[in-house]
C-alpha cells in the first residue's frame, strides 16, 4: 500500500466533507441559531452550500487564526486536489495546481477581483499573507462559463472582512520567530446603522535560509499588506461598496545559471539577486434590489496593477508592469411555482468588459488586448431536494478566437437521509498569456501571435453523507478532465516558442475529506487525493507523466480545546507523495522523481481574557529534508511565539 494512503486510510474514522478544511468556531453559551451558510463563488448569484453541486472547500478566517496559518498557500496544501510548489524560501514563487492542471489554470480572487499577473496569466501565491480573511471559498473543476478565462481547473476566492455595524474594535497582533522572523499586523473595523468599514496592515520579515545548495547566503522576504473595504447603504434598496488593496514585496532569491557550457548550467546558485513587486487591486459596486426583492442588479468596476522588478548584484536587470481593468453589469429575477414542483427559480443576465495591458523591460509601447463577454445563468430548486445550477457563457477577443463556455451542476438531498450527491460537468478555457503571444528576452524566446486559447471539458460526480447527527462528514469525488490545444514551448526552430499541441491531455483522479467535531472539544479533519494527469503526446511520443503533480497526497489535522475553550492545541500532518520534475542542467531537459515528503506542525495558544490571547508553534517539527522544486533547498525545522488582542 502506498505510503501516503496508509497514513490517512489509517484515520478512516475520521474521514470527510465537502468543507475539507476544518472549520473552528468558537465555542458559545446558550442555544444559537444555525444559518445555511452560503456559497457565494459558486456562480453570479449566491447559493446555499447544501444546494450547490460543485466540488468545493470553504475555509474559515476562525480557522485560520486558530491554526496559526501565514500564508494562503500553506492552507491550500490541506485541500482535496491541491499541489503546492515553493521555490525555496518564503517570498520564493509559490505555484498552485489542482487536479494536474497548470498553474495559470486556477483563477485566484481577492474580494471578487482577479489577482493574477497579466505577463504570466497566473498568480504568485508567495505574496498572499493571511491578512484580515473571512473566509476562502475554493471550487474545483472548470468554471469558465462563470468566471471566464483562467479558471479551467477552478476558482480561489479570499473574501476579507466587513466591519461589524454599530461599534468599533481594534485587533492587533505580533509574532517572533527563528531565521529572523517577525510579524506585526494591526487593524480597525466597525460602522454606523448603516455603513461599514474595515482597514487592516500586516507586516512580515524573515532573514530566511539559504535555499540554494551552494554557499551560505540567507534569501529572505518582506511582505507589507494593506487592505481597506467599505459598504454604504445609500437607501434601503441601494447599496454601494468599494475595495483598496496594496502589498509591496521585496525578496531575496537565487537565479539558475543559462550559461550554456559552464559545470553549474541549469542548477541554482547562491547569488545575489533580488525582486520588488508592487501590487495594487481596487474595485467599486453598486447593488440595486427592487420588485420586493425579485430583482436585483449589479455593476462594478474593477482594476489591478502589479509591477516586478528583478535586480542583479544591486543593478536592475528587468522589470515588467501589467494592468487589468474589467467593469461588469448584471440581474437577476427570481420567483416561485408553488403548483410546479414547488419550485424556485432564478434567471440571470451579464455583461463584462475587460482589458489588459502590459509593458515588459525591453519595449517602449505597451502592449493592450480586449474582450467582451455575454454570460447567462439559471438556478432552479425543485421539491426542496434537487438544485440545478445552468450557465452559459460567450467571449468576444480581438486577439484570438472567440471562447463558448458552458457549466450545468445538479444537488440532491435525499429525503430521509444526510447524504447529498453532487455532480457538475463543464468547459473551461485559458487564454495565451502575454509572455506566449508576443514573447519575452527576444533574441532567447519568440511569441507565437497565432496562438488559441487552450480548452478544456471536465466532470465530477460525488457524495456527501454525514454520519451520527453530521458529527462526522465524509466526501468522496471522482473527478475527469481532459486538455486540448495545450501550449507547449517548441524548440524545433532557430528559438524556443510557443505552439498549440495536438491530442489530448487526460486527467482524473479522487478525492477524499472527512471532518469530525465532537462536544468534548476534539475536532479532526483528513483529506486524500489520487491525481492521474498526463502530458499531450509530441509527435508520437511517449504520454508522460506531468510535473509538480503528486499521485498521492494528503494531510490530518486535529485539534483539542479545554479550560472552557480557553486553551487549544492543534497537530497536522501534510503528505506529498513522490512526483516528477525537470532537471536544467542537461539540454533538452530530462525528468527526474523527487522524493515524496512527510511534514509535520503542532502549535497551540491559551486566551487569558476577552482581550488578550499568546500562542506558540513549530513548523516542520522533524526536520524533513525535502525539495518541492528541483534545486531549492526548503524550510527546516522552525518555532514562532506570538500575542494577540483585541479592543
Amino acid at each position: 500500500m502506498h505510503k501516503g494512503f496508509q497514513i490517512v486510510g489509517g484515520l478512516s474514522l475520521m474521514l470527510t466533507t465537502g468543507v475539507a478544511a476544518q472549520e473552528y468556531e468558537p465555542a458559545t453559551d446558550g442555544d444559537s441559531t444555525v444559518l445555511e451558510r452560503i456559497l457565494v463563488t459558486d456562480g453570479l448569484t449566491p447559493v446555499a452550500e447544501a444546494r450547490s453541486g460543485r466540488a468545493y472547500t470553504v475555509i474559515t478566517g476562525e480557522w485560520l487564526e486558530a491554526n496559526q496559518v501565514r500564508y494562503v498557500a500553506d492552507a491550500l496544501r490541506q485541500v482535496p486536489g491541491f499541489s503546492v510548489s515553493r521555490t525555496g524560501s518564503y517570498g520564493g514563487l509559490t505555484q498552485v495546481r489542482v487536479r494536474g492542471a497548470e498553474a495559470n489554470q486556477l483563477l485566484v480572487m481577492v474580494d471578487g477581483i482577479d489577482v493574477s499577473e497579466v505577463a504570466q496569466g497566473e498568480f504568485d501565491f508567495s505574496s498572499l499573507l493571511v491578512d484580515d480573511i473571512d473566509r476562502i471559498e475554493i471550487l474545483r473543476g472548470p468554471q469558465s462559463a462563470f468566471w471566464g478565462s483562467k479558471a479551467m481547473a477552478g476558482v480561489v476566492n479570499i473574501i476579507t472582512r466587513r466591519g461589524e455595524r454599530d461599534g468599533f474594535s481594534v485587533r492587533g497582533k505580533s509574532e517572533a520567530g527563528t531565521d529572523g522572523t517577525w510579524l506585526g499586523g494591526l487593524s480597525l473595523s466597525g460602522g454606523g446603522t448603516n455603513y461599514d468599514v474595515a482597514l487592516s496592515g500586516l507586516f512580515r520579515e524573515t532573514g530566511g535560509f539559504n535555499i540554494s545548495d551552494f554557499g551560505s547566503e540567507d534569501d529572505g522576504d518582506r511582505n507589507a499588506t494593506f487592505n481597506g473595504k467599505v459598504t454604504v447603504d445609500l437607501t434601503p434598496n441601494l447599496t454601494v461598496d468599494g475595495t483598496l488593496r496594496y502589498v509591496h514585496r521585496d525578496s531575496d532569491i537565487d537565479a539558475q545559471d543559462y550559461s550554456f557550457g559552464n559545470p553549474t548550467y541549469g542548477q541554482v546558485l547562491d547569488t545575489d539577486d533580488e525582486a520588488k513587486t508592487r501590487e495594487l487591486f481596487g474595485s467599486a459596486g453598486a447593488t440595486l434590489i427592487s420588485l420586493d426583492g425579485a430583482l436585483t442588479q449589479k455593476a462594478r468596476f474593477t482594476f489591478g496593477d502589479t509591477e516586478r522588478e528583478n535586480f542583479e548584484s544591486g543593478a536592475r536587470s528587468s522589470w515588467n508592469e501589467g494592468g487589468r481593468y474589467t467593469g461588469t453589469y448584471q440581474a437577476s429575477y427570481e420567483f416561485d411555482t408553488p403548483g410546479f414542483l414547488d419550485a424556485t427559480h432564478q434567471f440571470t443576465g451579464g455583461y463584462e468588459w475587460e482589458r489588459e495591458t502590459f509593458l515588459p523591460s525591453h519595449l517602449t509601447d505597451r502592449l493592450s488586448r480586449n474582450s467582451n463577454s455575454l454570460i447567462g445563468q439559471y438556478r432552479g430548486d425543485f421539491l426542496e431536494q434537487v438544485s440545478v445550477n445552468a450557465s452559459v457563457r460567450h467571449d468576444f477577443n480581438d486577439a484570438f478566437d472567440d471562447a463558448t463556455t458552458f457549466s450545468l451542476s445538479v444537488a440532491w438531498r435525499v429525503p430521509g437521509t444526510e447524504a447529498r450527491l453532487h455532480t457538475s460537468v463543464g468547459t473551461g478555457v485559458t487564454n495565451p498569456t502575454f509572455y506566449e503571444q508576443f514573447g519575452y528576452v527576444p533574441s532567447a524566446f519568440v511569441g507565437n501571435p497565432n496562438l488559441k486559447p487552450e480548452e478544456s471539458l471536465g466532470w465530477d460526480i460525488g457524495l456527501e453523507y454525514g454520519f451520527f447527527d453530521r458529527a462526522l462528514v465524509v466526501d468522496l469525488t471522482y473527478f475527469n478532465q481532459d486538455l486540448t490545444n495545450e501550449i507547449f514551448t517548441s524548440y524545433a526552430g532557430p528559438l524556443p516558442t510557443p505552439v498549440n499541441m495536438d491530442g489530448v491531455s487526460d486527467r482524473q483522479g479522487v478525492e477524499l475529506a472527512a471532518t469530525l467535531n465532537l462536544t468534548n472539544g476534539l475536532s479532526a479533519t483528513a483529506t486524500y487525493t489520487y491525481t492521474d494527469a498526463a502530458e499531450q503526446q509530441v509527435a508520437g511520443g511517449p504520454q508522460l507523466r506531468e510535473v509538480r503533480r503528486p499521485e498521492h497526497s494528503g494531510s490530518f489535522n486535529v485539534a483539542y480545546t479545554f479550560l472552557q475553550n480557553r486553551g487549544r492545541v492543534f497537530g497536522e500532518v501534510v503528505f506529498n507523495g513522490d512526483m516528477l520534475d525537470l532537471d536544467f542542467s542537461t539540454y533538452p531537459s530530462t525528468r527526474v522523481t523527487l522524493d515524496g515528503y512527510t511534514v509535520v506542525n503542532v502549535g497551540g495558544s491559551y486566551r487569558f481574557n476577552d482581550s488578550f490571547e499568546a500562542f506558540g508553534r513549530v513548523e516542520n517539527l522533524f526536520d524533513e529534508d525535502y525539495e518541492e522544486v528541483l534545486g531549492y533547498n526548503t524550510q527546516g525545522r522552525v518555532a514562532f511565539i506570538g500575542l494577540r488582542g483585541r479592543f
